[in-house]
């Protein structure tokens, strides 16, 4: 077993699912996902196999059909996940974060229906907040649901564009944060979450609902990233989340949080894996008489990479226990995402100098983790929104008494 990113305290279930994990990720995920990454395909057989390991499930209670499994566990196995190939961690990222929303905000009725089926991977979650030209403003979402008449039960019209869907065409239901004109001064309190489902595809899935075409990317491939554009798409009452319109802005920011976690989990997966490729190549490779790794120079980054990875590791497994344990995280999981990322581009781009000339080259792995660890440093929010988070939170803690 690796020394670095080790976690106290786990139960002989959470070892044992790490280590299938594991075992999974080196024999069906590292050999192959350069290829894939390059080739830009969907990775369905790994998909197939992470089904058959129940990982869908993994943080849906069991009277749902789940493992029940913590944050911690989920963090723990996304970590793992992304040393293999972050876009893989990317398919049951989103499918994670819809599941905890409902599980936490659901009606009775959305949980029974749904759960069981996100459980076993027949039903896969996506998650949309962002717009074009929006940014991290969610204040201004234009997206607009509309009432199609004053019954308590009217459905609701939507029209707008969605952007930036993590598994855009392959999801079958999508938690989507609209504007609903409530009347409330707080424009948050006018933001409500929609439960949309939809068959997987792409063009006009369902009327009034278009999935266009993937988004090309610099990295982060395999996985689909599309727009949704609403033109007219009916929706019943029935599908907001919670079955109170309002709510969504408070019910996105809870599952945000889950969401940091996880790219700060994602950012160690790859820090990790970066630092595997590097202390390996280290040995391996020879001038002036003797491995580089016996040289002072690549030594210290060693040194320096490994110290990195502990620090993020360690910042990610308190914010999710502190999720896990029902407090509030929304600063150390601000403080894991911020470190981690940073750290995961530091990491992989001292592993990338330690291979030289190599890591420009496609056929060494360190190329496509250059090109995945810089969407860490944006994904669920940039760095400078979690340093806006962190210091809210600091100087509300740390207020001098007048």
């Amino acid at each position: 077993m690796a020394r670095l990113a080790q976690t106290a305290g786990l139960t002989e279930v959470q070892k044992e699912i790490l280590a299938t994990v594991r075992q999974f990720v080196d024999k069906e995920i590292i050999p192959h996902a350069t290829q894939l990454e390059h080739d830009d395909v969907y990775p369905q057989d790994i998909v197939d196999g992470m089904k058959e390991m129940g990982l869908f499930g993994l943080t849906i209670p069991e009277e749902y059909g789940g493992l029940g499994e913590s944050l911690l566990t989920y963090a723990l196995v996304v970590e793992q996940i992304a040393r293999g190939w972050m876009s893989v961690s990317g398919v049951i990222n989103t499918h994670f974060i819809v599941a905890y929303m409902l599980g936490q905000h659901g009606t009775d009725e959305q949980k029974q229906r749904l759960l069981p089926q996100m459980a076993t991977g027949e039903v896969r979650g996506a998650f949309s907040m962002s717009e074009p030209g929006l940014g991290s403003d969610v204040a201004a979402i234009k997206t607009r649901a509309v009432r199609d008449g004053s019954a308590s039960d009217a459905d609701y019209v939507i029209d707008g564009q969605k952007m930036w869907l993590t598994n855009g065409s392959t999801s079958t239901l999508i938690a989507t944060l609209v504007r609903t004109d409530l009347g409330e001064s707080s424009p948050y309190r006018n933001l409500t979450t929609f439960l949309i489902e939809k068959p997987p595809g792409l063009g006009e899935v369902s009327p009034g609902l278009t999935i266009p075409g993937k988004l090309e990317k610099m990295g982060y491939k395999g996985v689909d990233s599309t727009e949704a554009v609403f033109d007219g798409y009916r929706i019943p009452a029935t599908a907001i989340l919670g079955a109170e319109a309002g709510r969504g802005f408070y019910q996105m920011m809870d599952g945000v949080e889950v969401g940091r976690v996880n790219v700060a989990a994602r950012a160690c997966g790859i820090s990790i894996r970066a630092f595997e490729l590097a202390i390996a190549y280290a040995q391996q490779r020879e001038t002036f008489g003797k491995p580089i790794a016996e040289h002072q120079a690549i030594a210290f980054k060693l040194a320096e990479m490994g110290t990195k990875i502990e620090a993020a590791h360690m910042l990610m497994v308190n914010a999710a226990r502190l999720k896990d344990a029902g407090e509030r995280n929304d600063v150390e999981a601000g403080m894991a995402k911020l470190l981690a990322s940073e750290y995961c581009v530091e990491v992989t781009q001292d592993s990338f100098r330690i291979h030289g000339g190599y890591g420009y080259s496609k056929e060494y792995e360190i190329e496509r983790l250059m090109r995945e660890a810089p969407f860490l440093l944006i994904g669920e929010g940039t760095s400078e929104i979690q340093k806006m988070i962190i210091s809210r939170g600091l100087l509300k803690e740390y207020a001098l008494k007048r």
